[in-house]
């Protein structure tokens, strides 16, 4: 990756947030950590995420029997490196409202660290914030389970705690 990135409009959607943490991990934990539904529901307000995880194969993100949170297709899988997805948030018709955007985590190892950068891009110039204003606190639980094997309590997980029971 560079510190350059370069960025297209596509279809006038041309907003994005890019999310960058470094966690103490090695690429192959953060790459499970991403993709296992289990690890997931643990820093993701007990959101659980299920895909096989290949080239063109559909995710879906919910609280089974609860809410479902988003859907989509993985557009690029490159273990431990590189997932880009496109993503339809489901979970209010705010939301559904939006459309289709793109989410891209990227994973480079630093040290004994790596460096996550997440990306959510091809928002609308007016995007709902509920879009993209969990990130901080999903991240913020990921790094703390990777580096203590403890749940963070934020107010995303206090939310939903009960819901995810």
């Amino acid at each position: 990756m560079s510190d350059e990135q370069t960025y297209t409009v596509v279809g006038g959607r041309g907003s994005m947030t890019v999310f960058e943490i470094y966690i103490k991990t090695t690429p192959e934990r953060l790459w499970e950590a991403i993709t296992s539904e289990q690890m997931r529901k643990r820093y993701s307000f007990g959101v659980g995420t299920v895909s096989d995880w290949t080239p063109g194969s559909e995710y879906k993100s919910a609280v089974p029997g609860v809410v479902e949170i988003a859907g989509g297709k993985n557009l690029e899988v490159d273990p431990p490196r590189r997932l880009v997805q496109s993503f339809t948030a489901l979970w209010s018709e705010d939301v559904q409202r939006e459309g289709e955007s793109q989410v891209t985590w990227e994973i480079e190892p630093v040290g004994t660290s790596c460096r996550l950068r997440v990306t959510h891009d091809q928002l609308g110039a007016e995007a709902n914030n509920e879009l993209y204003g969990g990130w901080p606190m999903i991240l913020s639980g990921l790094k703390t389970l990777l580096e203590t094997g403890e749940d963070l309590d934020t107010p995303g997980s206090l939310r939903y705690s009960g819901a995810a029971g």
